[in-house]
């Protein structure tokens, strides 16, 4: 527990300080915003600061620091060492800058972004990639909360249908008409289900392992029953909400169009993420207590490290809600894993329309050129979860490409950030070095992952390389970039 309050204390300061360092770094003005000037009625809306920043940490959180949190806790406290420093020095960077980078540009989108500074082929790429992705979350967020509906009453596929009509019609209406009025409410109530377990901790004090007197193998996770990932690099791709994401990316410019102030952006954009860290920590002590806890409170009650991710994780939630929160904590429970993946699935898909009509220059006022955007969209993913439903493996596995596809999405982000701040003649090393981390992380996750090559210790030394030659990819680019300007 000395851990999770030291850890705790870092995301605070790391906000105030660090926090405020970037935003002078990228030095917000009183220009007029996309909300106000391209204002219609639809994406572009002035909403209130408070609005805005609950439905961008609901946007960027879902589920996905309580259930990374879960998955993150097999390999040990070292976890908080990732959640606090990849929250602070990566994340929240990376969401602040890349949705004040958006508010620069009209409300640009990512793809947009990225073509601007990474060249249009990196564009034309990346468009793809990213659209894709957002279908893969809108999948993804649905089968689990349709589960659980499902052994509460109904059909699976009953409960898939319902959902993507509920998808259909969030996103096309404008934005503050469900997501402006129902998020809010969806966001408090995933904050006071934290708030609530972080109050049970510090009143019960359980023993967790701590960082220095915990001693496992640093290469390994630490469950030494079911988990058998090395660290490096399954945790980075593992725990992404709470640390890095680049679904993040996605989701600010949905935000960026509603902002009224620049000066507003830290608050919401590095906010947002600083409080998802911090709910991602309070589940990551949770599930420290549950797994490793003397004795164990509950491991043996689920088939949860054996089965995998789409029982454990709610599983863990439900458990712990229902045994320390009692009838408050279950619907809480509820809230937070059917509820919350709802949310991050349509406002994914609403994402993916808006950067199709980008790309299309189609006017999204009217609901027929918003339908040609959608349909498309969702038979894709209707497509992809049949798919999923009919292989006995099939969430693991779309699970595993979203981790990896989320997390690449996160270093084409950073190199775009990093070009932007040495064009504009600012300290770039802020996210310089999350890219070239992250860089590492995903090339050696392609060359030592199960799901991919699975090439053994080579595949270390191959991440390396990927390293060094990004490295002096840039160190060239820098400094034709510099003699050029």
């Amino acid at each position: 527990m000395i851990t999770f309050t030291l850890s705790l204390m870092a995301l605070l300061i790391g906000y105030l300080l660090y926090g405020r360092f970037v935003e002078r770094v990228f030095g917000p003005d009183d220009r007029v915003t996309p909300a106000v000037a391209k204002a219609d009625g639809l994406d572009y809306i002035v909403l209130p600061n408070w609005k805005i920043f609950m439905i961008q940490f609901l946007n960027i959180a879902g589920t996905g620091p309580i259930f990374g949190a879960i998955m993150g806790a097999k390999f040990g406290p070292v976890a908080y060492i990732w959640i606090v420093l990849g929250c602070i020095f990566a994340g929240a960077t990376h969401d602040y800058l890349s949705g004040m980078l958006s508010m620069r540009n009209d409300g640009a989108g990512l793809p947009q972004l990225i073509g601007k500074y990474l060249g249009q082929t990196t564009k034309s790429v990346m468009l793809v990639f990213t659209v894709l992705l957002l279908i893969m979350v809108g999948t993804v967020f649905v089968y689990s909360p349709a589960e659980i509906l499902h052994s509460i009453g109904g059909d699976t596929m009953m409960w898939v249908v319902i959902i993507f009509l509920y998808y259909i019609i969030a996103t096309m209406l404008p934005i503050d008409k469900i997501i402006g009025k129902v998020y809010p409410l969806f966001a408090f109530s995933l904050l006071f289900m934290a708030g609530a377990l972080m109050v049970w901790l510090f009143m019960h004090w359980p023993t967790v392992p701590e960082l220095w007197s915990h001693c496992y193998n640093l290469g390994a996770a630490t469950h030494p029953d079911t988990w058998k990932d090395n660290i490096f690099p399954a945790l980075f791709i593992t725990v992404a909400c709470g640390a890095i994401s680049g679904f993040h990316a996605t989701q600010s410019p949905l935000m960026a169009r509603c902002v009224k102030s620049e000066y507003m952006g830290r608050p919401i954009f590095y906010g947002a993420m600083i409080t998802e860290g911090v709910v991602a920590l309070i589940w990551a002590t949770v599930s420290a207590w549950f797994f490793y806890g003397e004795p164990a409170p509950g491991y043996e009650l689920i088939e949860a490290a054996k089965a995998g991710f789409s029982t454990s994780a709610p599983a863990v939630v439900n458990l712990v809600c229902n045994d320390w929160l009692g009838v408050a904590g279950a619907i809480l429970a509820m809230l937070g894993v059917v509820a919350a993946p709802i949310t991050s699935g349509d406002t994914a898909f609403r994402s993916g329309r808006l950067i199709v009509a980008e790309w299309l220059k189609m006017d999204q006022r009217p609901i027929a050129k918003r339908l040609i955007i959608c349909l498309p969209m969702f038979a894709c993913s209707i497509a992809m979860l049949v798919w999923q439903i009919e292989n006995p493996d099939g969430f693991n596995t779309i699970w595993q490409y979203f981790g990896w596809s989320n997390q690449a999405l996160s270093v084409f982000t950073l190199w775009t950030l990093t070009v932007y701040l040495v064009r504009e003649k600012k300290p770039f090393w802020i996210t310089l070095i999350p890219a070239l981390f992250m860089t590492t992380v995903c090339s050696t996750f392609l060359f030592v992952s199960k799901q991919a090559l699975e090439l053994g210790t080579v595949g270390y030394y191959l991440g390396a390389l990927c390293f060094v030659v990004a490295l002096v990819w840039f160190c060239v680019w820098y400094k034709k970039e510099t003699n050029k300007q």
